[in-house]
């Protein structure tokens, strides 16, 4: 299927992951629009994870389709796979930075091992996009062991748009931050975005950051996208998990196991 206007960036379709007699998606619908900012929501262990693992192919879904602009990637391989995967960044949820390197070979590794960029060039290309996310040249000489949480969450960004991505995924993107700097996180994923139409999904527990960053919300609870709307009408989705989740309620639909 060729891409038009129309043609969502990414797009799942019935997406089914067990892992033994654990079902972990069951049945996933959810479709991310060009330029939109998506930010799945739901708690520890609904499959959140596991969804975007099956979109890099990192895992194979039992059933399902998975379009990446028009085209369905859950069977590519080689170099069909690679080119695919060119089209995405990613910043991990504990920012993943190699202690054997730099901050700024940190940065161009996916330039340098994954593109066959020379040192010189991806080193320019780091150093600009550190400079982006506010740190300036004399971080990318230190090592990751140097810098504070806060910093080795910018580093990672910079690195999801070191190869200027076309879809980048945010894996819990304030996780472990203070507030103050969870906003400085949000503020730069904003500019970043915005600033360059760039698609992006991201999954959180973090509401505050949930409602800065997103467009649209959905929650995935049970293996299955249960409300998707617009992040303006998410304090009225007459969902009442979405309700209990968003308020952080004890009481309510979603029962959490206590082992006493």
């Amino acid at each position: 299927m060729a891409r038009t206007a129309n043609t969502p960036k990414v797009e799942l379709r019935g997406v089914k992951k067990r892992f033994g007699p654990k079902v972990v998606l069951d049945g996933l619908d959810l479709t991310i629009e060009a330029g939109q900012s998506l930010v799945v929501i739901g708690g520890s262990g609904t499959g959140k994870s596991v969804m975007i693992k099956c979109v890099l192919g990192i895992l194979r879904p039992d059933a399902g389709t998975i379009l990446v602009d028009g085209k369905e990637v859950t069977r590519l391989h080689g170099r069909a796979r690679d080119a695919v995967m060119r089209k995405f960044g990613m910043l991990f949820q504990g920012a993943a930075l190699f202690d054997s390197m730099s901050v700024w070979e940190n940065v161009a590794f996916g330039l340098i091992q994954g593109r066959g960029m020379r040192r010189r060039k991806a080193k320019d290309i780091a150093m600009e996009k550190l400079v982006k996310v506010g740190l300036g040249p004399e971080v990318g000489q230190l090592s990751p062991a140097e810098l504070s949480g806060g910093m080795q969450k910018r580093v990672g960004l910079a690195r999801a748009i070191a190869a200027d991505p076309e879809i980048i995924f945010f894996d819990e993107p304030t996780t472990g931050l203070d507030p103050i700097m969870a906003d400085v996180i949000n503020n730069l994923i904003v500019d970043t975005v915005k600033g360059t139409g760039t698609t992006t999904l991201s999954i959180t527990h973090d509401m505050v950051s949930a409602r800065k960053i997103a467009d649209r919300i959905a929650m995935l609870y049970k293996g299955k996208i249960i409300w998707d709307g617009p992040t303006s009408e998410i304090d009225n989705s007459g969902n009442p998990f979405v309700d209990q989740f968003i308020h952080g309620r004890a009481e309510g639909p979603i029962k959490m196991e206590v082992r006493s």
